[in-house]
């Protein structure tokens, strides 16, 4: 029988996926894609660039980066950068008398006794039940007194080296890639992506988020992260996979200076169905979502010098 201390734990799990489901949910029926920020506008006051912590300098992964935008949008943070309370003290530094956290998540398993003696009565392997634990980071600008190289932005990548950077990085994948034609997609039993030629698009960095996005479903064949890429076309997998694709797309873009857009508003009703099913979709979409950024931009150049290659907080990720 589980104890009360796991009972409560277990509470504070699911109140924690309802949490996160509900207000991406929220945003959704608002018409509003929490992976497509409105950067543009007075409340985007920070760069548009992957939330780091400023003391490791790790970046973030998973629901935790949909999550630090919305806070950089909902508050006009100007900065991207995130530390723990003690961080911002062993930095010399404090967080302001009265300044409220924002939430993040990490994801674990563990192995509850009931199941542990299950597993030793059949002598079948016990199974872990994976949960998420919360703990609160502070915008850096909620913080005084940190040391001022601590507070460095990197410089936005200029404009006219995102198309190169971005074709040289199809290039390095080494996926199937070819142009032509007036749809894009991506044919998993044949594994090759194909996007009409830029030339097909009102605004040439539209083929860009569109190739990101195609590349993202790639990345899902099982030679690479081998996801579930079955679904049929109204399927809910074929929904949770778009999903998966849209939000890559979104980190890969941020991470290359491309401000990300909105592919597929008219999923919007597929994604909510899905989510309102199931409440740790969103989480388990964005950690899929980050795996998959992760493995495209990890072919960069080596010479590029953006800095934005993936580097996580922690070994333990929103799954």
């Amino acid at each position: 029988m589980a104890s009360t201390r796991e009972r409560r734990a277990g509470n504070d799990r699911a109140n924690l996926y309802d949490e996160i489901t509900d207000k991406i949910i929220a945003e959704l029926e608002a018409g509003h894609l929490p992976w497509v920020q409105p950067w543009g506008t007075a409340n985007a006051k920070a760069s548009l660039a992957m939330p780091r912590n400023a003391a490791t300098r790790r970046q973030y992964s998973g629901i935790n980066i949909l999550i630090l935008w919305g806070a950089v949008v909902e508050h006009g943070f100007p900065t991207q950068h995130w530390l723990t309370f003690r961080q911002a003290l062993s930095l010399g530094g404090h967080v302001r008398r009265g300044e409220r956290g924002t939430t993040v998540v990490y994801a674990d398993r563990f192995l509850p006794e009931d199941e542990k003696a299950r597993g030793h009565e059949t002598g079948e392997d016990a199974q872990a039940i994976p949960f998420l634990k919360r703990f609160t980071v502070f915008n850096m600008d909620q913080c005084e007194g940190l040391p001022e190289e601590i507070a460095a932005e990197a410089p936005p990548s200029p404009e006219e080296l995102i198309e190169p950077r971005v074709e040289a990085l199809i290039r390095s994948t080494g996926v199937d890639f070819r142009i032509g034609g007036n749809r894009a997609f991506y044919v998993p039993a044949l594994d090759y992506v194909q996007v009409p030629p830029p030339q097909a698009y009102h605004e040439p960095i539209n083929w860009h988020r569109t190739t990101l996005h195609e590349l993202g479903h790639a990345t899902g064949h099982r030679s690479r992260l081998n996801r579930d890429l079955a679904g049929s076309f109204g399927s809910k997998k074929y929904a949770f996979e778009e999903l998966v694709a849209e939000i890559n797309a979104a980190f890969c873009c941020a991470s290359l200076g491309i401000t990300p857009t909105v592919r597929h508003a008219d999923y919007i009703g597929s994604w909510l169905d899905v989510l309102r099913d199931d409440n740790r979709a969103i989480v388990r979409a964005a950690s899929q979502a980050s795996k998959a950024a992760d493995w495209i931009l990890s072919f960069l150049p080596e010479s590029d010098g953006s800095g934005d290659r993936p580097a996580h907080e922690s070994n333990r990720r929103a799954a």
